[in-house]
């Protein structure tokens, strides 16, 4: 978990039913020192990487860069071995998240994320939290040994490449993939892409290699949103139909059900907002997969509220409605502010679903387990585990009972 814990929010924020587009409102960056700027002080000290590298804020942080280095979760560094930890009724995770690493971090500047660019005065590139972990590094070689020997116990159902907004991340994604997929062919391989600076030709090339699917993390859920806090909002260089851009590229090529966008509920968009973008995806081909907002710690977010849970099991009932039952958004009922009053099912019918828990599971890219139930669990990574936003586990009847009581909570 991360050393420095976002606040726990109470009162008003804990008992809202929605967060409202006018009180998300991210901070504006401010300045880096120009030594600071490009990883100007791990690039300055050039100190060679050795192994596993935790990160530290005490400690000179080495100059690793893929694809020789990449980052990994902490839960899939606990469940490769190389790392000493235990995960809240889970023993592992199914996904193996690769995160590209270089001095430079991530260029872009998103408002709700620990890589940040405008993080570089504060902490190192390979020092930031991100989803409420810390990321070691770790030679990408050592990786595919331990996989590739079985030391992992079988337990990964699909490995990620993570992309960054980074000018290599286009030429070592497919190092990374080809050397995967000439030694382990049999766990398939999501690509959690960057649009900004991809072309069709990328996106052909990755599929080429043999990646099983590809993803967009669109993550804000409406255009001025997105401006607000992923483009020219937050000094970042991320468009809006650049990336629809790259997602219509994906459908093409990687085909139906092989492709998906991330979205995260409860930036300020309205729960029609979110909801037609799962809709528009479903169309296309593709799943949608959820996140819960919550205010990573260092972000220029950090101060706002997490999503109310009334608001996010509304969203994500609705969303595995729309992309496994073959619900449409244009059978649901929504008020005058876009929330969402009607799921357009029989009481009967959407009653047994929520008692299956499948909705409220974590979504993304499929395992071996069934279609709608993902391999990419990402354990705790939008919640803490007193108020598990998204359930890396299947849900037992107390679970049941919770997410029903935070379902009625709009009544």
């Amino acid at each position: 978990m991360p050393k420095d814990p976002a606040p726990d929010f109470t009162g008003e924020s804990k008992t809202a039913d929605v967060n409202a587009a006018a009180a998300m409102q991210p901070r504006a960056p401010e300045s880096v020192p120009a030594e600071s700027r490009n990883g100007g002080r791990v690039r300055g000290n050039d100190k060679a990487p050795k192994g596993l590298y935790a990160p530290n804020r005490n400690i000179m942080t080495p100059n690793m860069r893929s694809p020789e280095y990449v980052q990994l979760s902490t839960a899939a560094a606990i469940t490769l071995g190389i790392m000493r930890g235990n995960m809240h009724r889970t023993s592992c995770t199914r996904c193996l998240n690769l995160l590209l690493t270089y001095p430079e971090g991530c260029r872009a500047n998103c408002a709700y994320c620990g890589l940040a660019r405008h993080r570089e005065a504060e902490r190192d590139y390979a020092d930031r939290n991100f989803i409420r972990v810390d990321w070691p590094a770790v030679p990408y070689d050592e990786v595919l040994e331990i996989v590739a020997s079985g030391r992992d116990g079988g337990r990964f159902h699909r490995m990620c490449i993570s992309m960054i907004t980074h000018p290599n991340s286009e030429r070592d994604t497919p190092d990374i993939l080809g050397q995967w997929t000439a030694r382990i062919p049999d766990i398939p391989v999501s690509i959690l892409s960057n649009p900004t600076t991809m072309s069709t030709g990328d996106v052909q090339e990755l599929h080429d290699l043999g990646a099983d699917i590809f993803t967009v993390a669109l993550d804000a859920a409406a255009p001025e949103l997105f401006e607000r806090t992923r483009g020219r909002g937050v000094q970042s260089p991320h468009s809006w139909d650049k990336y629809w851009q790259i997602l219509d590229a994906a459908a093409d090529i990687f085909g139906p059900e092989k492709f998906g966008a991330h979205l995260i509920v409860g930036m300020g968009e309205s729960e029609h907002d979110v909801l037609s973008q799962v809709q528009r995806l479903r169309d296309m081909g593709g799943h949608s997969h959820m996140f819960a907002f919550f205010p990573e710690k260092g972000s220029l977010m950090d101060h706002l509220p997490p999503v109310p849970r009334p608001q996010w099991r509304r969203v994500q009932l609705a969303r595995y409605l729309i992309d496994y039952r073959d619900v449409r958004l244009d059978q649901m009922e929504f008020d005058g502010d876009g929330r969402l009053n009607g799921y357009g099912i029989a009481e009967n019918e959407l009653q047994a679903i929520v008692e299956s828990g499948l909705p409220f599971r974590t979504s993304g890219c499929p395992g071996k387990e069934a279609a709608d139930v993902s391999a990419c669990d990402r354990p705790y990574g939008d919640s803490p585990v007193s108020d598990i936003a998204s359930y890396p586990f299947a849900l037992n009847k107390s679970d049941i009972r919770k997410v029903k009581r935070q379902l009625l909570r709009d009544s």
